[in-house]
């Protein structure tokens, strides 16, 4: 299953000399104590960790620079206690390259209405600093993300822990690693794209293999493996023969089998964490990797079909932005298939040919060996299921020749009317909000692909949070969105980004 490092947050309480020892005495004590509420509450996935407080540029710029290259260290959250003069910060925040978080709280929840004083006033003036601060990000035009509320509010403690997984994605966008088996489907245009410029914005590499430097790998695994690796199939899932024989079947599912133990030790002796592959080019391939992409997907790679090698990156990014999470309920990739039209039953039917990821699934998963009409080789066998339900975002990222844009919708996960005991892939059905009409007019007009990265976990706010520490377009389609509007922004966001 994946595995990330153990990120750490900087929690950099700021202040100044103004006022003395005592006042940064005090900075410094209820800093700490935010600090051991935050790693005690259940809402922060990851650690936070108290620094020295920042008085002045010098102590700014060094603790930046050293935030910079700790591997360890996922983002900053700063707290203008008092008033932090923001001219101290322009070094430290033009060399911060790491995620960071203003935390405009404040130590006290209510005003003493019966004690206060000035003595309280100009210590306590989180309301003062943190404008300072806020200030020298618009002039320096700086991302960050702004946390505001009572630190001990359980929905603050939230808001600052769903920010935290951004962060994680923003890091370890720099390290997912493509390999990309066979070219894009011909004549296809959204599933390619600038790799050189994915790299220079993501961070992500992409690189292409001949698909017969893979089957090496896959004809290698000894027997003893696949008969094991095909018998937790046989343990793990239903079967449903559909009348074929026992025999043949098995041997369907030890292909797919060899498949993903192959395809696996390729990608792990090679240090990728995503793929694509291309059913017009399978080499010696026996079968399509069906199954075996579906079962690696779960294990927390990211998988595009048709050359597609956006669409792995972030299913990559989404599995490790939740991971961790206990109560997920899956992310994973999704391919928009056919409409359901029938007034009050409208939706998409989400699927995949073979390689939907049975991490979102609902209930059983069965096998099953079905003819495919394309590709050009045997049966593959793959998990049939129907995904869970309730609310979802699918996005899609597009490369618009100058520039990327991030597509999130947000959707609504239904079960069908009816069962479709003749379709054997795994499926979604969702509405995408605010109705099928409109979120799918504006889906069309934003250019957006037919792959998606789905997940029920991450939400709209985090994945813009991610695409502007990335410095790329987002649009979001929600309950709120209307076609002129839309369209307005669309054109506002190509003078912007351009």
């Amino acid at each position: 299953m994946l595995e990330i490092k153990k990120y750490k947050f900087w929690f950099c309480p700021c202040s100044q000399d103004l006022y003395g020892d005592e006042v940064l005495k005090h900075v410094h004590e209820h800093a700490a104590e935010v600090v051991a509420a935050l790693n005690a509450s259940d809402k922060v996935p990851f650690e936070v960790v108290l620094k020295p407080t920042l008085i002045t540029s010098d102590v700014i710029e060094r603790t930046f620079n050293e935030a910079n290259v700790d591997d360890e260290c996922a983002g900053i959250i700063t707290w203008a206690h008092t008033f932090s003069p923001s001219k101290s910060y322009i070094l430290g925040l033009e060399d911060l390259r790491k995620p960071l978080c203003q935390f405009a709280t404040q130590y006290n929840e209510e005003i003493p209405y019966d004690t206060i004083d000035m003595d309280f006033m100009n210590e306590n003036q989180a309301a003062h600093g943190e404008r300072e601060f806020g200030h020298i990000f618009a002039r320096l035009n700086k991302n960050r993300k702004v946390v505001f509320g009572f630190w001990k509010d359980p929905e603050v403690q939230a808001e600052l822990g769903s920010w935290q997984r951004v962060a994680v994605g923003c890091i370890e966008s720099r390290h997912i690693r493509v390999a990309r088996f066979a070219d894009t489907m011909r004549n296809v245009a959204v599933t390619d794209g600038d790799k050189v410029e994915a790299e220079v914005k993501f961070g992500w590499t992409v690189d292409a293999w001949p698909i017969n430097e893979l089957t090496p790998y896959v004809d290698g695994i000894s027997a003893a493996d696949v008969t094991s690796l095909a018998d937790e199939y046989y343990d793990t899932y239903d079967i449903i023969l559909d009348g074929r024989d026992p025999k043949e079947f098995r041997s369907h599912v030890e292909v797919q089998a060899r498949q993903e133990l192959g395809i696996e030790a390729f990608l792990k002796e090679n240090d990728y964490n995503a793929f694509s592959d291309h059913f017009g080019d399978l080499g010696d391939l026996k079968e399509l990797p069906s199954l075996a992409i579906q079962r690696l997907m779960q294990k927390g790679y990211g998988f595009g079909p048709e050359g597609d090698w956006k669409t792995p990156a972030m299913v990559r990014l989404m599995k490790v932005m939740t991971a961790g999470d206990a109560n997920a309920k899956g992310s994973g990739l999704m391919e928009d298939y056919t409409y359901n039209l029938v007034k009050g039953k409208e939706g998409i039917l989400e699927s995949h040919m073979s390689e939907v990821d049975p991490s979102v699934a609902d209930g059983k998963i069965s096998i099953r060996a079905t003819p495919l009409s394309m590709g050009d080789r045997e049966d593959p066998a793959r998990l049939i299921f129907t995904a869970k339900t309730g609310p979802a975002i699918a996005t899609s990222l597009i490369d618009l020749g100058p520039r990327f844009r991030l597509i999130i919708n947000v959707v609504d996960c239904k079960k069908v009317e009816k069962p479709m005991p003749m379709l054997p892939t795994g499926t979604v059905f969702w509405t995408p909000r605010p109705s099928l009409k409109v979120g799918s007019t504006a889906w069309i007009y934003a250019g957006g692909a037919h792959h998606t990265a789905m997940s029920y976990d991450l939400t709209a706010e985090q994945m813009v949070d991610w695409a502007d520490q990335m410095g790329v377009e987002s649009v979001v389609i929600d309950e709120n969105t209307n076609i002129p509007d839309f369209k307005r922004d669309l054109k506002l966001g190509s003078v912007y980004y351009r």
